[in-house]
């Protein structure tokens, strides 16, 4: 039987992930320039969130830093630190080592002082540590109880007085809500607060202490506790909450401060707050408008209402935090309460008091369903297996000979598509959008930059461009090191971009799209540029290339991904031991992918990785060559053709050329090439597909026949096989046969481009 702690602890960091997300996009908005009140307000609710859900499990090293982290940031939120571009970059790592300390709290490995203590020393020195000192240490030592076992009757306890707060009257003339012994302080300016804590407020971690103190902060406070639902011992529940407490405050703070205390409770109390009869608040302009309880808490009336209106928290509802947060909630008549029942009452839109407009109410989240990622993968396998099966009912159909109009022919393509539809969208399950790892790469660049001295600013294009989660998770890695590389190598020292004309802060963008069925992902710098001289001086150095080898610019870049060749004068940190760049082609190509190179000298250098969209399932071209069966990627084909005299040229005695449209291509003998027969000894009449590279080049490959064109399974062969070049995978065909699939970019670049003198007929170029 599973462990219920177990699972509601494992989805706070699943949640955890999803608040440092929402801390990471709040302080880039305020790198930006965006430093409005809900920006800061975003940071600060995440930083608070992830700290209250770390208290009520105890991890007191999130704890303790979350706290500090909350200080400066509400030291942000109420004007009295400037949000300058040294403190965002220093909240920025205060986010990096929350993360971690998330990360280790799940993980159970405690991260080591020597990681958090100097940022924190950072955070003192920017607030200044005595403005906002740790939360006092109280005394909770159980107090004596006085018991009357023969009536069964409980005397209460003269309770510990709470540090900085007027003394707890619990006797039970104290215990009518109105206060009628404390009606002294009606004259105040402030409020009268009704709060009874339901049973789910204490089982989610939340203590009325911290309402209180919170209260305390913002003006003299008078508090009664009423004992009246209070049982006798023999009929006492400890998991339930017994007391409710009336507060008499008296501040020059609106209503919705004082309401905002409670935001975090919402839901989990019952709630009422009132003005003070005998006084108004100068911040309202001598008018109050008459309170409400939230709208999920259901006004205070009398002992059998509330009995019926507290309901327990649903099972789902996630974690709330332990401290209060701000946020901004309408004010609402309680005279104007429907007595319906409290599901039935719709909140009004909240009003930004900054600008006194009404906001649109945010769009209600979709609900959503948290799925082992093992399930996802197996549903996938089967729509696999249903795919291969399609196939298989596809090939029966045919060899039957059944004309097209058939019955079974015309269910079956009704079949063809439906599977296609359940194809795509289990695929859409498994997609997710690409900016977590766009998020971790921004941590890359600031410790990069700060390692070698630079500065840099990262930017993001097409972040929420959905990719396949495994192409993801694989793709950190290479990332990684292509980040480090545009830090390193691209970008220049600030001194030297300052005399180049250039600001001093180096910029390197991350953009993802979709393309042509694939996702490119591209890492550019607005550096000096690959300095082509250098890099074949050394290439020649190391021995990787002959002295006397002649190299185009393209070639002279892709020579950075030869295993060992490293432009670094110096092991450092980063760079210098010949590892990296080729490790990083090695990974694309794992995944089924290319990698390029574009440089401009002094502009700067783009690497460009193109990718499939899922590594389970793609539509292709099904070819015959000589007697093997292959599999052409689809979206690697621009069009077919069949070749005539007019359209082929030699070009020397061993290679030809096919004319299209005005250019030349080289013509690839597909069946030559990978050594299944002979060149062939005429081509005109032949089939060629076209096949389009990521870099623009163009080859044409001379297959037999094309069978068919249809949805194929990916099989992976590297666990078997290792990497096989000129091919990406195989898969099973309708009729049982295991057929390669293509990868043609890799084939083109390796290919030998040999095709046998055909018929003198053939004119040659030029």
């Amino acid at each position: 039987m599973s462990d219920p702690m177990a699972e509601i602890r494992a989805s706070f960091f699943i949640e955890c992930e999803e608040l440092l997300e929402s801390l990471q996009d709040g302080l880039t908005l305020m790198e930006d320039g965006n430093s409005e009140s809900e920006t800061i307000n975003i940071v600060f609710r995440a930083v608070h969130s992830i700290k209250g859900g770390a208290g009520a499990f105890g991890l007191d090293d999130l704890v303790h830093f979350a706290h500090r982290f909350e200080t400066a940031m509400d030291e942000v939120r109420t004007g009295r630190l400037a949000p300058d571009a040294d403190a965002i970059r220093l909240f920025f790592t205060c986010g990096d080592v929350l993360a971690d300390l998330v990360r280790a709290a799940r993980d159970d490995t405690p991260l080591p002082e020597s990681k958090t203590e100097p940022v924190l020393a950072q955070l003192d020195a920017l607030v200044g540590a005595q403005d906002e000192p740790e939360e006092e240490d109280f005394d909770f030592t159980p107090a004596t109880l006085s018991l009357d076992l023969a009536g069964g009757d409980l005397a209460m306890p003269n309770l510990p007085d709470i540090p900085g707060l007027p003394p707890l009257d619990l006797s039970q003339d104290d215990a009518d809500p109105t206060l009628s012994k404390t009606d002294a302080a009606s004259g105040l300016k402030g409020f009268t607060i009704l709060f009874k804590p339901d049973a789910s407020l204490y089982a989610s971690g939340n203590e009325p202490l911290y309402l209180l103190r919170a209260l305390r902060d913002m003006g003299d406070i008078e508090v009664s506790c009423n004992t009246d639902k209070l049982p006798n011992i023999a009929e006492l529940d400890p998991e339930l909450g017994h007391l409710e407490w009336t507060i008499k405050i008296a501040t020059d703070e609106p209503m919705e401060a004082v309401r905002e205390v409670f935001e975090f409770v919402d839901g989990l109390c019952v709630l009422e707050i009132s003005p003070n009869s005998g006084g108004s608040n100068e911040s309202l302009d001598g008018e109050f408008e008459t309170a409400s309880a939230l709208p999920t808490c259901a006004p205070l009336t009398t002992a059998d209402a509330l009995e019926k209106e507290v309901k327990p928290l649903p099972a789902e509802t996630a974690l709330p935090d332990i401290m209060p947060a701000p946020s901004n909630v309408e004010k609402q008549d309680p005279s104007e309460v429907s007595p319906e029942p409290v599901e039935q009452q719709k909140p009004t839109p909240p009003t930004d008091k900054a600008t006194e407009t009404t906001k649109t109410a945010p769009t209600q989240p979709r609900a959503t369903v948290r799925v082992d990622l093992e399930r996802v993968d197996r549903l996938v396998n089967l729509v696999g297996e249903l795919v291969i099966n399609q196939a298989m009912l596809s090939q029966s159909v045919t060899e039957a000979g059944l004309p097209p109009n058939s019955p079974v022919s015309t269910g079956l393509e009704e079949f063809l598509q439906l599977t296609r539809d359940i194809q795509e969208s289990v695929m859409m399950i498994r997609a997710q959008p690409i900016k977590s790892l766009f998020q971790r790469m921004g941590r890359i660049v600031r410790e990069s930059s700060a390692s070698v001295k630079k500065e840099v600013k990262l930017h993001t294009i097409g972040e929420n461009t959905e990719v396949d989660k495994t192409v993801i998770e694989r793709l950190a890695d290479p990332l990684t090191h292509m980040i480090r590389n545009a830090v390193d190598h691209g970008l220049e020292s600030p001194e030297k971009r300052e005399a180049a004309g250039k600001p001093r802060e180096g910029r390197v963008t991350m953009s993802a799209q979709h393309r042509s069925g694939r996702i490119l992902i591209e890492v550019a710098d607005d550096g000096a540029g690959i300095n082509r001289k250098r890099v074949r001086e050394i290439a020649i150095e190391k021995n990787l290339i002959p002295e006397d080898m002649l190299l185009s610019d393209n070639d002279i870049d892709n020579l950075l991904f030869m295993p060992g060749f490293s432009t670094a004068s110096e092991i450092s940190n980063l760079s210098g031991r010949g590892v990296g760049m080729d490790v990083v082609k090695s990974s694309i190509q794992s995944l089924g992918g290319r990698i390029t190179i574009s440089s401009v000298e002094g502009k700067g250098t783009t690497f460009s990785i193109s990718l499939p969209l899922t590594l389970a399932v793609l539509d292709g071209m099904v070819v015959k060559v000589g007697d093997e069966t292959l599999v052409v990627p689809l979206n690697a084909i621009l069009e077919t053709l069949t070749l005539t005299d007019d359209d082929l040229k030699s070009l020397g005695p061993d290679t030809h050329v096919v004319q299209i449209r005005g250019g030349f291509v080289p013509l690839l003998d597909l069946g030559a090439e990978l050594g299944y027969r002979p060149p062939q000894g005429k081509y005109v009449g032949g089939t060629v597909l076209l096949i389009g590279q990521e870099d623009g080049n163009r080859a044409a490959l001379a297959v037999d026949t094309i069978e068919d064109q249809r949805q194929v399974v990916i099989k992976g062969l590297e666990g078997s096989y290792g990497r096989v070049p000129g091919i990406a995978a195989a898969t099973i065909l309708g009729d049982g046969q295991i057929a390669l699939i293509l990868d043609p970019s890799d084939l083109v670049s390796q290919a030998s481009g040999k095709t046998k003198q055909r018929n003198a007929s053939v004119p040659l170029v030029g």
